[in-house]
């Protein structure tokens, strides 16, 4: 029988976690139950959201307890099944842990993976929670029109870079703001960025000012921080912003101190929400079919970044968050 390896959280990060808050651990499969099906995982996702998930402060998701699978998105194929709705060799996508293997009862499946005609790994990127939250936190909060200055922090990554295509497809101009000249070239050349800004290379809010003469409608902030303290002093008005991410703070206890907000939204008569792609589970399947479909089209391109073996999985977040990776991060299992 085969065993399974798991990636477990062994001890409690303060801040980004690091790959000594984890344990790699082997143990056997269980028998399956009546309406249980086994999952061989191909594929598992790195988020950044993670970090959230494993954190003491009080967050959107209840803590990952020490000792339990990391908590994640992976997508692989059912070997064997006792549920009528799952059977062999159907593709599936959802939270079913850094793992080889997930026992599954289906209420932890997002969606099985009906696009047989793509890579699997697509529906962890972006087919997966990463593409879904770009089309719907832009589309639905976001409100970009025609001829709109849209501004994407984290621009080159597998969030970052959906939401520029997609402001472009939506007859958008666009500004990426990342970090160091190779994401630069990739916002430019790979995800069709119409200006790209490296924030390590001087002066954002100067840069900010040239690329952006009309001012800024829409802002999509995966960072906080000192980028998005540039980007709200140069908002149009009746501005967007959407609140992804806040990856440029390392920890909110206490809570960091820096510019307030307030003024420039009154000044600016802007509009600030914060965006969680659980609130569109309902819809995902509609997001999934409109992203395929530019996808097959050429019209939305991605890049993943693909580490084999499970032995990477405990250093990826912190990866992430030093800006290692370029594309989509994923552990091939």
């Amino acid at each position: 029988m085969p065993v399974n390896r798991r990636v477990i959280l062994k001890s409690r990060p303060s801040g980004i976690p690091q790959a000594e808050h984890f344990d790699i651990v082997e143990t056997p499969l269980p028998d399956l139950s009546d309406r249980q099906f086994l999952v061989r995982n191909e594929f598992l996702s790195v988020e950044p959201a993670m970090r959230g998930w494993v954190s003491a402060v009080a967050n959107y998701a209840t803590p990952v307890g020490i000792g339990e699978t990391m908590r994640s998105f992976s997508a692989g194929t059912v070997i064997a099944s006792r549920h009528s709705g799952y059977a062999e060799g159907d593709r599936v996508m959802g939270m079913l842990g850094w793992q080889h293997y997930a026992v599954s009862d289906g209420s932890n499946v997002t969606r099985k993976v009906m696009e047989s005609d793509l890579p699997l790994s697509l529906s962890l990127g972006v087919l997966g929670l990463n593409g879904v939250t770009a089309y719907f936190a832009l589309l639905e909060l976001g409100l970009p029109r025609p001829g709109d200055t849209v501004v994407v922090s984290t621009a080159a990554g597998s969030v970052g870079s959906a939401v520029g295509q997609i402001a472009k497809l939506m007859g958008c101009r666009t500004v990426g703001i990342t970090g160091g000249a190779t994401k630069v070239k990739m916002c430019r050349d790979e995800f069709g960025y119409d200006e790209a800004i490296d924030y390590k290379a001087g002066d954002v809010a100067a840069a900010l000012k040239a690329a952006c003469p009309r001012g800024i409608d829409v802002y999509f902030d995966n960072t906080a921080g000192s980028i998005s303290d540039a980007v709200l002093a140069q908002l149009a008005v009746g501005a967007r912003i959407v609140i992804c991410g806040t990856a440029s703070v390392a920890s909110w206890d206490p809570p960091p101190q820096g510019p307030r907000v307030e003024r420039h939204m009154l000044v600016k008569r802007a509009r600030m929400s914060g965006f969680l792609v659980f609130d569109y589970a309902h819809r995902y399947e509609e997001a999934v079919g409109r992203l395929a479909s530019w996808v097959r089209d050429g019209k939305l391109r991605y890049r993943e970044d693909i580490l084999d073996g499970i032995e990477h999985a405990p250093g990826a977040i912190a990866e992430l968050y030093r800006g290692e990776n370029l594309g989509k991060r994923l552990i091939r299992v």
